[in-house]
């Protein structure tokens, strides 16, 4: 029996079938990939494809020994879905589609998927990029969140949902698009050495203080 994250697998409810979820970045895909899912998903009877929170399509109800063999013909990375970790990043279609985006948000979170998905933390970590106010990213519970105004991007952090759910502050407002990179390496850096295992960013924060954490961020 595998362990769950293992192979990128995680056991379900009936303790014999397995999900899996694909990486599928800022959620955009080509018609040719949701063709190439659907077959496989049929090939190998999968018993439900699940659309996540986290814009992923979860495989359910595989079968142990043909999980390899479903990675192998899908030909992409699994989603960090499980573990500590930062999670597959939420981003909203921005200015590329929407009417009323101020901010490039799939640009953005194209870049922070890039570096950091998948990068082990002291516990899970979620990021969200919006490209306007309506926040359909949901970085209010987010651990790191971006949204978009019209004169640069508001950073938000330390929001998560669960049992200990905790709405995110803002930490600066109308920084650029390359400020906002560095603000998030700034952030991820400084919760991997100060963080307690399984501390979220947000139960940090209310460890030393926001005036604090916004210090050691910003200076």
């Amino acid at each position: 029996m595998l362990k769950d994250g293992e192979k990128g697998a995680v056991l379900q409810r009936d303790k014999e079938t397995y999900a899996i979820v694909p990486h599928v970045p800022l959620g955009v895909v080509t018609p040719n990939f949701l063709k190439k899912i659907a077959e496989i998903a049929e090939k190998y009877g999968v018993k439900a494809m699940k659309l996540t929170s986290a814009d992923r399509i979860a495989l359910v109800g595989l079968k142990e020994e043909d999980i390899d063999k479903v990675w192998e013909e899908l030909g992409v990375d699994p989603g960090a879905a499980v573990g500590a970790c930062v999670r597959s990043v939420k981003v909203c279609p921005g200015t590329t589609f929407c009417r009323l985006g101020q901010q490039d948000s799939l640009s953005l979170g194209a870049k922070l998927d890039k570096r950091y998905h998948g990068y082990q933390l002291p516990a899970k970590f979620k990021i969200g990029v919006a490209g306007c106010i309506n926040d359909c990213a949901e970085t209010c519970i987010k651990d790191l969140g971006f949204v978009g105004k019209p004169k640069g991007w508001s950073v938000r952090v330390g929001g998560c949902g669960g049992s200990r759910a905790r709405l995110a502050q803002t930490l600066v407002e109308n920084v650029s698009t390359e400020e906002a990179l560095e603000i998030a390496e700034k952030i991820i850096k400084y919760y991997e050495a100060n963080a307690k295992k399984a501390d979220r960013l947000g139960r940090l924060i209310d460890r030393i203080g926001f005036e604090e954490f916004k210090k050691a961020i910003l200076g």
